[in-house]
Parts: structure tokens; sequence; C-alpha cells
């Protein structure tokens, strides 16, 4: 593809290396300057043009252009058809390398993985800098609108980049036109803007600072969301949408509120009595009044303040917290934690101790939340109580629902108007989810057809990849069948297909009353469970209610090799954390032996064991026999299926790694992994998988220069900013 850039001087631009393709436009090396990359809209439009004019003619400033770093990934030109029309067609803007997803870092488990010597005064210092950039953006009468942690890049020296600023709300100035952010996750998404059509609204500054409070909330709450914790209700716990929506937060200071903290959450005292008044703020007093709200500048101060106030633990260095606390709280923590401690010291990195697998506390550690006295009227004190369930995973219903004069009330209304009333009724009781809004809304223009028009619909939806319309078919196909239990499967695959993965267990767990004996639902579930353990605070519960899908699927038929292959997975997972890794090691190498007995021609069964022997080694000291172990089972995966990309991607690092320990095969080992790794890039870009594809090149540099992951290398000194 041929541009044309205008400035500084006119320049034709040949864009042959994609970068990285989303929905709305494709990202291209720029051969030219290495600096740069051009984003390219698939299909551009006059209010792409206007938007990115607006954009140039007003950028915002910089606040660590001191320091040589971008804060802010802003447009730094147009690019036109060079067939003399001069169409705009994108933009280049600055490329950002050597960063990661804000996530990677206030997640534990990747931090210390990625990078474990980020410590607290670097999360600090996260917070401090991401409330610096968004500063400087609303001084500059910007809105992100979409704040959440996919568009937010964090260096390994707490420095931070906002990006993908084409899609913020920019109001243009001569015009006085707003171009709106059309999209945003619900769980950033403040109390006032929940249930709308965000395409329809103007973004504010206080809906942006919300955002901005929920991610410095998980930058030094371990990744706790400020509204997650324990439901004390008998029904079912609601979605963040719903919390948000209701001002539930969770460590509320002024009222009370249904949940209590999770027991894996770091305690709220722990946050600088500063920031404590900030986030109450926030989330409480500004649930009713959004200009109550802190600005960023107030939350940079604050974060500043209690950045100064940090004092060093002495029996770990990298335990910083700070001056109000009696004790270190990370060494409380780790304790909690079976020994897996957030902030390893420099002596634990280089033994690679920070990477074991926790040991396993022969206690269960709870944790006591500090609440102010509340009242409660008599008639709510039953309705809180929980009813733990002899697992204490989960809440069981009332027996009498309280819901039955609502649903009485609805079904009157219905003679009235059915679609309309439901719509605007129902919303605020069932999952705030937006593909189920989508849903609901969608059902009113879809005409009355027969059951197995619905289906076929929706099956062909399905297969096209349109999951939201496959959803709206198979749900009115489900109202005319309400126990065709085929058809809320193919719903609950469209919903896990779409990350609804509370919703796909609903629907595998409705599919499972009316047929106890549907092996695929069962399957289904346990891998909706498995990504849900991702995104929850007490994963172990997630991870053995998968497995216990996975049991009952393979009581009912033995070569359910899928059962087989999926628990095994699960346990794989689950070694890297458990007190017992090896037996679950061992377990999981027992799955994937089940399947190639029953299948010798299933290459996953070989790859999957060649990954449990791969990690097995990073703890053995007979480490060369288990990697050649997972080498030889990788050969007979691409033995079976030469084009598994994945495939040749592991073997080439596991080859790599032996390549670092020496001996006679070392260079051959080397050149080996480098072909691999090559070859597994080339085949991730055939199938146009960007992010498989940059994992590769990634990996690839790696085994080029022949050096140590600079993922577990970090900078000892922090970048400082104002």
């Amino acid at each position: 593809m041929q541009v044309l850039r205008c400035s500084p001087r006119k320049e034709i631009l040949s864009l042959n290396v994609s970068l990285g393709r989303g929905g709305e436009a494709c990202v291209y090396a720029v051969p030219s300057d290495n600096d740069l990359v051009a984003k390219i809209y698939h299909k551009p439009t006059t209010a792409h043009a206007d938007k990115l004019q607006a954009m140039l003619a007003n950028p915002p400033e910089n606040p660590t252009a001191s320091l040589g770093h971008i804060s802010i990934a802003w447009p730094e030109d147009l690019l036109r058809t060079p067939d003399g029309k001069n169409s705009i067609l994108g933009f280049l803007m600055p490329r950002i390398q050597g960063m990661r997803p804000i996530i990677d870092f206030y997640n534990p488990r990747t931090r210390r993985q990625h990078c474990p010597l980020f410590n607290y005064q670097y999360l600090l210092r996260t917070a401090r800098n991401l409330a610096a950039a968004i500063a400087a953006l609303h001084a500059s009468g910007y809105c992100i609108g979409d704040v959440n942690e996919s568009n937010i890049l964090v260096s390994d020296t707490a420095l931070v980049t906002l990006i993908d600023t084409d899609s913020f709300q920019v109001l243009d100035p001569n015009s006085n036109v707003v171009y709106r952010c059309p999209v945003g996750k619900p769980e950033f998404t403040p109390p006032e803007l929940q249930n709308k059509t965000f395409a329809q609204h103007d973004r504010e500054i206080s809906h942006d600072l919300f955002g901005l409070a929920v991610l410095v909330f998980q930058l030094l709450m371990e990744g706790t969301h400020p509204f997650s914790g324990i439901f004390q209700g008998s029904i079912e716990p609601p979605p963040y949408e719903a919390r948000i929506a209701s001002g539930h937060f969770t460590y509320s200071q002024k009222r009370y509120v249904p949940y209590l903290p999770t027991p894996i959450a770091p305690p709220w005292e722990i946050l600088h009595p500063s920031l404590q008044e900030l986030f109450v703020r926030c989330f409480e007093d500004g649930h009713n009044n959004p200009q109550l709200r802190p600005n960023a500048q107030t939350w940079l101060s604050a974060i500043a303040e209690a950045e100064d106030s940090l004092i060093t633990c002495t029996t770990n260095p990298q335990h910083r917290y700070n001056n109000h606390m009696p004790s270190c709280p990370w060494c409380e923590r780790t304790v909690r934690l079976g020994g897996r401690d957030p902030f390893p010291s420099h002596r634990a990195i280089e033994a690679r101790e920070h990477l074991q697998p926790r040991i396993k506390a022969k206690k269960r550690y709870t944790q006591t939340p500090h609440f102010p006295q509340r009242s409660m009227s008599p008639h709510l004190g039953n309705y809180w109580q929980p009813v733990i369930t002899p697992s204490g995973s989960s809440y069981k219903r009332s027996k009498k629902s309280k819901l039955y004069p609502v649903i009485c009330c609805l079904l009157g209304f219905g003679l009235l108007g059915y679609a309309d009333v439901m719509i605007k009724f129902t919303q605020p009781l069932v999952s705030q989810n937006s593909y189920t809004q989508q849903t609901l809304k969608s059902r009113q223009t879809i005409n009355k057809l027969s059951f197995a028009d619905y289906f076929q619909q929706g099956d062909a939806a399905y297969k096209d990849r349109d999951y939201e319309k496959a959803i709206a078919s198979f749900t009115a196909a489900i109202e005319q069948q309400p126990t065709h239990t085929t058809a809320i499967v193919n719903r609950g695959n469209a919903r896990y297909n779409l990350k609804d993965y509370e919703g796909a267990v609903t629907d595998y767990s409705q599919a499972l009353k009316i047929n106890p004996n549907q092996t695929k639902a069962l399957v289904n579930r346990g891998n909706a469970r498995y990504m849900l353990a991702e995104y929850s605070n007490d994963p172990d519960t997630e991870y053995n209610l998968a497995i216990a899908d996975y049991n009952r699927a393979i009581g009912l038929d033995k070569n359910e090799i899928e059962a087989y292959i999926r628990r095994g997975i699960v346990r794989t997972q689950m070694a890297k954390y458990s007190g017992e890794s090896q037996q679950a090691y061992k377990r999981a190498i027992a799955d994937f032996t089940q399947v190639i007995k029953r299948n010798v021609s299933k290459a996953e069964a070989y790859f999957q064991r060649g990954v449990v022997y791969y990690q097995i080694a990073q703890y053995s000291s007979n480490y060369e026999q288990e990697y050649n172990q997972a080498i030889a089972d990788f050969n007979q995966a691409l033995t079976i299926s030469p084009k598994l990309a994945k495939v040749y991607l592991k073997r080439g690092m596991v080859r790599y790694e032996l390549a670092q320990y020496g001996g006679s095969e070392s260079n051959k080992n080397q050149a080996k992994a480098i072909e691999d790794v090559q070859a597994s890039a080339k085949m991730f870009l055939e199938q146009d998988d960007m992010d498989n594809y940059q994992q590769a090149l990634s990996n690839l540099c790696v085994v080029v220069e022949n050096k140590c992951d600079p993922l577990f290398q970090s900078s000892s000194n922090l970048e400082k900013t104002n």
C-alpha cells in the first residue's frame, strides 16, 4: 500500500509490514522512520479526517518531554491518497516499544513473572505518571472516554503512555463539533453512564476521573477492583456494572454495602490516608455528585505525598510501605499467600524463588473487614446474611423467591407493549453485560419466525462469527422451545466467544438442569470456569469447579477427549501456584497420555504434554531430560500437524534454554532455536494472528541476541518526573 505523507515534506510511503490489525484500522511499520507507525482506517470517513485535523491543531503537552519519553501517543501527521484526490486515509503516530499494558504490572502474577523488581514505589510512581498524563490531556480540553487497562502502557521504569488516542473524545474549537468516544468498558464506567449508549453522550472530565480512580486503586491494591467483594445477599451476585450503578463501593466508610472485601485482597489500611480520602470522595461522595471526584492533579499531589512517606522493610528491602503502618504489610501478605511474595527480594529473584509454586497454607486466613458501625432495618437482617455452602465458595439461593411480585407485574405489562416495557424495566435486573443489553434490544427487530428459522439464523450467524446476532436468534428460539438444550448450549458458546463467561456458565447450567448428561455442556462450562479464574480473586475455586465438570463429563463418556485435554490444562495451571506442584503436573501428564492412548493422532495432546515437561524442567535438577522429553512431544505434534505455529515457538524456546546451559550441543540448539522461532513468526503472520506474531518477534530477539530474557530485568532507579 502506498500513501502520501504531507509534512515536513511530501513523501510517498510504501506500507508493507503490518504490525497489528483491529476492527477499525490496521497499523503498519514506516520504512523510512523506525520511530513512527502508520495507522490506516479500513473505511476512512470525513469524520475521521475532521477529528484528526482538530487533534493535530491542538496537541496536549507532554509531561515527560524532558525525559525523552512520550506520555501521550498523539497523531503527528496525516496520510493521504497519492492519486491527487488527497483523501485522508489515516495518520502517523509515535511507535511505542518496550512497554506492556498496565494490567501486567498491577496483576501480581504477571508482574512477578515479567518484572519482579517492580516494587510498591514503582506502582506509586506509575499511578503518579498516569495522573500526570491524564491531567495534561484534560488541560487541553480532551476526554479519554474509554478509560481502561488496555490503552495504557507502562515501562519497566514506571513511565506511562496513553495509546489509541484517536478514539478519545475531541472538541473542535473552531466548529464546536464534539467527536465522541463511542465505546467503553463497564467496570471503568461511572454510575451516571452505566447502561447508556456511549455514542449518544458527550463525555466529561468527571467521567474520566472515575476510571482513573479505578486504575489507581488496582495499581495500589494488587489488582483488586474497588467494587469487587464477597456478596452477602441471598441472590446471585450482581456484576460490576450493577455494583457501580448502585454505589456499592466495597470499602465504603459512610454506609452499609452488601459486600465484604475478598480475603485475597490487601487490607484497606495499606493505602496512605490521603489516598483513602480521595477514594472515598470519588466512589462515595462522587456517586451522586460527579463534580466532587478528585481531579487528576489532586491525585498526582496525593500520590507524590504517599511516595514521599515510604519506608523500607528491614527484612526485605524490596518491601516499601507507607509510614502510617505499624509493621510491614507485605511480609504479612507473603504469609497469607503461602509464601508467594508480591515483591520478592533480589536474592529470591536470583534463586528464581519468585517463580516457584507457593507453599500451600495449612490454614486458610481470612481478612477481617473494618467497617464503621451500621444500623440495619429489621427486615433487612435476614436478607444480607450469607448462607455458606460446604465448599465455602458460593451462596445458596433463597427457596422462596422475592421476585414473584415483579414477575407478575411484568406479565401484566406484557399486554400493553411487551418488548418496550420489558427492556425499560428489566435492564437493571438482568446482567449488565453489554452483549446482554444488545440481545434484549435486538430482539425487538427480529420478526416472529418459527423455532427452526430462529435456530438456523443463530447457527448461520455463529458460523459468520456474528456472535451478538447469534445470541439474539438463539434467545428467540429458546423462547419458543425453552427446553431445547442444543439452542441453549449454542447461545452459551456465543457468549463464551464474546468473553461473557458468566453468561456462558449460566446457559450451560440451564442446559444441564434439563439434561444432566450433556457432556458438551459440561466440558464447555468447565472451559468458561477456567477463563473466569483468570479474573477471579479466588481462582482455586473456579479451577476446582472446572475440574469437577470435566470429571463428570469423563464419567459419562470415557472417550470424551476434550475433557481430558482441558482437565490437563487446568491441572497444569494449578500446578504453577500449588504446594503440590509435582503431583499436579503428574496428573496433567496422565490426562494428556490418556488422550494419546485413545487417539494417537491428537497433536494438541502431545503439545500440551510437552508444555508440562517444559514447566517441570524449570524446577528440576534433571532439567536436560525434561527438556528433551518436551522436544520429543513437540516433534510428534509437528509430525501430525506441521503447521502448528505455537509448537514451533515453544520448541524454539526450549532449545534456546537448553543452549544457555552449554554443552557440546549448545551451538546446534541455538541455531535450531532460531529456525523454530522464525518459522513460528512466519506462520503467525500468514494466519493474521498479530498478537502471537508480536510474541514470536519478541522471542526471536531474545534467541538471536543470545541473552537473558529482558522481561526479567528491571532498572533499580526510578525515573523522576513531576
